[in-house]
């Protein structure tokens, strides 16, 4: 069984910076992804830019990125995945 895509979404705000979150489930849970679950939510510049992005790519488990910085990252839920990453936008947007 292949991964299964739950969620895609792409807006592109009115000063050219993206948000894109994509979110599969997995046919098996993993050590890296103890929630069945991978994901990559990217905010960033119109050019390339990465602002804020939290993923859990294969080695590295849960994990986020704001500006140069990368720390771990305690999933809980879904629900908190994403108001978390909303709310690291909305810091980055401020600045």
């Amino acid at each position: 069984m292949a991964a299964r895509l739950l969620y895609r979404e792409k807006y592109i705000y009115s000063d050219g910076a993206i948000r894109e979150m994509v979110l599969w489930q997995l046919p098996n849970k993993t050590l890296d992804r103890p929630h069945g679950l991978k994901y990559r939510l990217y905010y960033g510049l119109g050019d390339g830019t990465s602002l804020v992005r939290f993923d859990n790519e294969s080695g590295k488990g849960d994990h986020k990125h704001v500006g140069n910085q990368e720390e771990s990252y305690r999933f809980i839920d879904v629900e908190t995945l994403v108001a978390d990453f909303l709310a690291e936008i909305e810091k980055a947007r401020r600045n």
